[in-house]
């Protein structure tokens, strides 16, 4: 079953980025998906499987935001 991703969301990966952080926003959701540290601010864009796979947990969901 797919993950209910949405663009806002916080989502901890199981591998941390090159700036030790693990963290990432979602920015974009498709057939792709971007995703933006929220340590030093890089995008990334990775396909929605890969993602998926590659995610621990969602921390934070958009609607908590608002």
């Amino acid at each position: 079953m797919p993950l209910d991703l949405k663009i806002g969301d916080i989502v901890e990966l199981k591998k941390q980025h090159a700036c030790g952080c693990k963290e990432f926003e979602i920015k974009r959701v498709g057939m792709d998906v971007k995703i933006r540290c929220t340590k030093c601010d890089r995008l990334i864009m990775l396909d929605r499987a890969t993602l998926e796979k590659r995610t621990k947990k969602i921390l934070k969901n958009s609607e908590d935001n608002s």
